[in-house]
């Protein structure tokens, strides 16, 4: 469709923390440090792994938690160093049909959760069963990107 579109994601492995009890922008800022800190190195095997796009965060309705993750390279999939900071884990997401709602700009919590009912409304009207409890936001641009920027919304298909 026009206005979203449905990807079929793989089983994959991703970095996470959970930051409990800030606004969902400082949840953004302490989460994606303490993972950044992981890629450099704060992890078993002391091994600098490349940044990954996207970022995600897990937006949970009536929750104050938010998870950030960072895609965990196609060359570590198979075993990621595991983190030696206990706020910071590994996990792994199990293949899933999301709906997707692409925008640019810089990406507010406000922008992400506009957007994300735009795109639940969309779902709605369409007859489309999906998890309404929860969304990712995903960003895919360093802070320093000025001009044609990514940014997605995802609701998982029920």
């Amino acid at each position: 469709a026009k206005d979203y579109e449905l990807r079929q994601y793989e089983t994959a492995k991703w970095v996470s923390t959970v930051i409990r009890g800030e606004t969902q922008k400082e949840a953004m800022r302490q989460g994606f440090w303490k993972l950044f800190h992981y890629i450099q190195g704060k992890n078993e095997k002391e091994m600098k792994i490349d940044m990954t796009v996207p970022v995600t965060c897990l937006i949970k309705s009536g929750c104050a938690d938010f998870k950030v993750s960072f895609f965990v390279p196609f060359e570590h999939q198979d075993s990621p160093p595991q983190p030696t900071n206990s706020d910071v884990f590994v996990e792994e997401r199990k293949a899933a049909a999301i709906f997707v709602r692409s925008f640019g700009g810089f990406a507010s919590p406000e922008k992400y959760a506009e957007e994300a009912e735009v795109l639940a409304r969309i779902l709605r009207n369409r007859g489309l069963p999906f998890h309404e409890d929860f969304f990712y936001t995903a960003g895919y641009d360093s802070p320093f990107k000025l001009f044609n920027r990514h940014n997605e919304v995802w609701y998982f298909k029920k």
